[in-house]
């Protein structure tokens, strides 16, 4: 009885998913609706679709498990967070839309191209490039999450679960495109919302307060309260914190997350969109660490167990159905958006813009709708492989690895072509083919170095210095370009 509760809840969410995509396919009438929802989308619309991306599994399983495991040290991926969010809405976002708009963009590479005069598509075709690539491996860490979701709450079989959460995300996303991403966003960012606010307060509740949350976790390791680095402020314990708060660059010009400002009716409506995402990142990601922390104070939880273990433990069983579907929203929100993004790199900016301009709507509807089901097709194939050879792999870091190759391709070369007059076309190319490169190598080589070297990358991660290295680059290059003119 139980499991029918749970799975009630689950079930009327997904069936919801189900009509939201297929109200949304009514209303799509071309590729511009497909990719962009004709840029009539209002501030609530985008801001709550921006939010709901930008947090995926690692928000309600992986920022979760590590306030767990790290305890309050875990906060510093909150301030991460805010301060991204906030540049990217009060520092990129306007600027970004005003040229957009100028230049009629519906993709980043149509940006980029028009940005940079790049009449060889050279651009485009690093930027499809990059978002097949590490999207495909984002979107298949999304489809491991909904597995893991299943398998957590309702005992389901782990490869069952993932099917079934792609089948879904499949098909709404597939008919309705980016207005179906966008309402569905709008549904799904409400629920992570109110779940990730409400959890802590209930778990505060049950346990007396801060104060006894407090004394219990210093009673089980007094390094749980402690934000300073596990060993203490050395270099490679700096290196952590760096890493931790240095997530929220990924916000500073990511193709899934700028195609919601290119989507907007007005410039006018960025300021509203900026008081919603901030207040949505605060509380919402603060929750999440309080969940982690209540986990390991209550149940003695360490890892990414907690939100499912709290949950059972506090709510009624009906309630916990409605977990499930939160969970399912952090995950299902993320990978949809991510498959309209590969979508329009595929379709627009390959098939349309480079190799047959003169393709018609509906061939381009065709095409996108293809294209969707076989990028999908090919990261369940790579969730599932990854699932079999790494059991013990967590979400987070299969997370991070995709979000990081995004961020470290795009955003470098996005904030320089806003912010700095000098950066041209051959700075942008190599400043992305860098970034491209550097995330593998910081991830899977730089550890390997010997001694303190290694352990100092090992702790910073490979979006900071993939990060800084294609913004050398990009600088450099457009530098001593500009210079031999």
């Amino acid at each position: 009885m139980d499991n029918l509760g749970r799975l009630s809840g689950c079930a009327v969410y997904l069936i919801a998913l189900l009509v939201i995509g297929w109200a949304a396919s009514r209303r799509v009438r071309g590729l511009r609706d497909y990719l962009v929802a004709g840029k009539r989308l209002n501030f609530l619309s985008v801001a709550f679709s921006a939010r709901a991306t930008g947090e995926s599994a690692w928000l309600l399983l992986g920022l979760t498990g590590m306030g767990a495991a790290v305890g309050v040290r875990a906060f510093w991926v909150v301030v991460g967070e805010v301060l991204g969010v906030g540049l990217c809405w009060l520092w990129m976002a306007r600027p970004f839309k005003r040229l957009t708009d100028e230049y009629d963009s519906i993709t980043i590479p149509d940006y980029l191209e028009s940005r940079f005069a790049d009449t060889g598509h050279r651009l485009r075709l690093v930027s499809a490039l990059a978002l097949m690539v590490f999207v495909t491996i984002y979107v298949s860490a999304q489809i491991d999450a909904t597995g893991q979701a299943f398998e957590r709450f309702l005992g389901w079989n782990y490869f069952l679960g993932a099917i079934l959460g792609f089948g879904v995300v499949l098909l709404y996303t597939t008919f309705g495109g980016f207005l179906a991403v966008v309402w569905s966003d709008v549904f799904q960012g409400l629920m992570m919302f109110g779940g990730l606010v409400t959890l802590p307060l209930v778990g505060l509740w049950s346990i007396g307060g801060l104060g006894e949350l407090a004394e219990g976790l210093g009673s089980i390791d007094p390094s749980l309260l402690s934000i300073a680095p596990e060993g203490g402020w050395s270099l490679t314990g700096a290196a952590s914190i760096i890493g931790l708060t240095l997530i929220g660059l990924g916000f500073l010009g990511s193709p899934q997350i700028f195609a919601r400002f290119l989507a907007l009716r007005s410039e006018d409506e960025i300021a509203r969109g900026a008081t919603v995402a901030l207040s949505w990142t605060l509380l919402a990601d603060s929750g999440a660490v309080c969940i982690g922390l209540l986990a390991r104070h209550t149940l003695g939880i360490e890892g990414e167990d907690a939100l499912p273990g709290l949950t059972e433990h506090l709510m009624p069983t009906v309630v916990v159905g409605l977990y499930v579907a939160i969970v399912l929203a952090a995950i299902m929100s993320t990978a949809d958006s991510l498959l309209i993004v590969a979508t329009s790199a595929l379709v627009r900016d390959v098939k349309q813009k480079i190799l047959n301009p003169t393709l018609g709507e509906e061939e381009l509807m065709t095409s996108s709708r293809t294209a969707t089901a076989v990028l999908a097709l090919i990261a369940l194939t790579i969730a599932l492989t990854v699932a079999l050879v790494t059991p013990g792999r967590t979400v987070f870091w299969f997370v991070i690895f995709g979000w990081s190759g995004i961020a470290a391709t795009f955003c470098p070369t996005m904030i320089l072509s806003l912010f700095w007059r000098g950066m041209n076309r051959q700075g942008a190319l190599w400043a992305m083919v860098a970034g491209f490169c550097a995330v593998p190598l910081f991830k899977f080589g730089a550890p390997r170095l010997p001694g303190e070297a290694g352990l100092f990358f090992a702790n910073l991660g490979e979006l900071p210095p993939s990060f800084l290295l294609s913004a050398g680059v990009g600088w450099m290059i457009s530098s001593l370009s500009n210079a031999t003119r």
